[in-house]
């Protein structure tokens, strides 16, 4: 599914061209997406002005005076502008229009969704209960070694929980570890503080590396222009089960936790 660095990369592509822009229409042709598209939405939100373009998480927030369009890709989804009278395909369930251009959300799969809210972006249901911004100027070494005291479950799915710091999906947690020299099986709670300094470190430098390189391509991601991201040619460990580890030449291993791949070096990762 589109990750962190891949929400990113759509909002940094659609901002310039819907900032300060009125909705002049909003058509729903599917509603029944992950959560149904309120009928009431095309009302709010026609008549606005996007004001601001924001990520939150993977959470995309359209702001405007009167309130927060809200919008998730899922497992699937994309965005791109397209000319409003570009015939729509298949699995184009919503756009919103600003005059002669359009915000056109596709999804084949309908696990995305499209939500508005007159109330703060941040408290909404989806969003309230959310944790850290890896990105964000709350996040540290320090953070994580706080919220890893006592804990029994393994770093891997630590880091990749989202009431404690979001947007760490899988492929970027495996990268992450490797470049931190931590085994994902290793217990989030018996790290020290010198090491989640550095794990930090380099989950900031990852996500940011795969935003500078337009996300992970993924076959079905695309980026708010319609092209992929690169950022999967510059992988460590992610998929290269087998293959020789770029430090040691030992065969990078695989294992599963809580049904996702998880790929690391037995000599380097400890």
């Amino acid at each position: 599914m589109p990750e962190l660095p891949e929400v990113e990369t759509t909002r940094r592509g659609i901002a310039p061209h819907v900032t300060g822009q009125r909705v002049t229409r909003v058509i729903v042709r599917n509603p029944n997406l992950r959560w149904p598209v309120t009928r009431r939405l095309a009302g709010e939100l026609t008549g606005q002005v996007v004001r601001h373009v924001q990520r939150r998480a993977k959470y995309l927030l359209l702001e405007t005076d009167e309130g927060t369009a809200i919008l998730h890709l899922g497992m699937s989804g994309s965005l791109k502008l397209v000319t409003a009278s570009e015939p729509a395909l298949k699995h184009d369930h919503v756009d919103i229009v600003f005059g002669k251009t359009a915000l056109r959300l596709t999804d084949p799969r309908r696990f995305g969704s499209l939500h508005w809210t007159r109330r703060p972006a941040a408290q909404h249901r989806l969003i309230a209960a959310l944790g850290c911004e890896p990105l964000g100027d709350d996040f540290s070494g320090d953070y994580l070694y706080a919220q890893s005291r006592g804990r029994t479950v393994a770093i891997k799915p630590f880091i990749m929980n989202g009431h404690i710091v979001v947007g760490i999906g899988n492929i970027y947690a495996n990268e992450a570890l490797f470049m931190a020299g931590i085994h994902p099986q290793r217990a989030a709670g018996r790290i020290s503080r010198k090491k989640y300094v550095l794990l930090a470190e380099v989950i900031q430098e990852v996500l940011n590396d795969a935003i500078d390189q337009g996300g992970t391509t993924l076959r079905d991601f695309v980026n708010g222009e319609g092209k992929p991201g690169y950022f999967s040619q510059h992988l460590n460990v992610y998929g290269k089960a087998g293959e020789p580890c770029i430090s040691c030449r030992v065969p990078i291993r695989e294992l599963r936790q809580g049904q996702r791949a998880t790929f690391y070096c037995p000599k380097c990762q400890k």
